[in-house]
């Protein structure tokens, strides 16, 4: 997944604060839409792209889960039930961009009971320039159908405002 992370994210978060009627945190939602690939600055800076990045733990959904039981468990104990909307969206949004990741990466979705990773379609190393077999790839239309859906919904969303103004 290269470039629908991000409208992935939004679209979500747009979602989630309709159903739950919650005003704020599309930029949490968004920010959370990209956070596994965080892993990236250490896949090109510290480990020199020897492991795949998306075999670090910030790209294995168990941690993830984990991280959200015990959010969600201490929000319970400590009564912040403000801050239920915020964690929904954003553990929301962890888990789309570890879904999305799983149509052409592999995600480690039965870690740590398996060590196999998952992948829906396999992209095959046709072009010396590695961008290109993603771009080039079937599957790349799927992102730009995310693209364009984003835009229609910004694009309505800011037609609501102006009228309410």
């Amino acid at each position: 997944m290269f470039i629908a992370h991000l409208p992935a994210g939004y679209i979500l978060t747009k979602y989630l604060q309709k159903k739950f009627r919650i005003a704020r945190f599309l930029w949490l939602g968004l920010f959370a839409s990209i956070v596994p690939d965080l892993d990236l600055f250490y896949f090109y800076l510290i480990d020199h792209r020897q492991n795949l990045h998306h075999s670090y733990w910030i790209h294995t959904p168990v941690y993830w889960l984990l991280i959200a039981l015990a959010a969600f468990f201490l929000m319970f104990v400590f009564r912040r039930t403000a801050w239920y909307g915020a964690a929904v969206i954003f553990f929301s949004n962890i888990f789309l961009h570890l879904f999305l990741d799983t149509l052409v990466g592999k995600i480690s979705w039965l870690y740590p009971w398996s060590d196999t990773s998952f992948s829906l379609f396999e992209v095959p190393a046709l072009y010396d320039f590695w961008v290109y077999n993603f771009i080039f790839h079937w599957t790349f239309l799927f992102e730009i159908f995310v693209v364009a859906w984003a835009i229609l919904i910004f694009i309505k969303s800011r037609k609501v405002v102006e009228s309410q103004t």
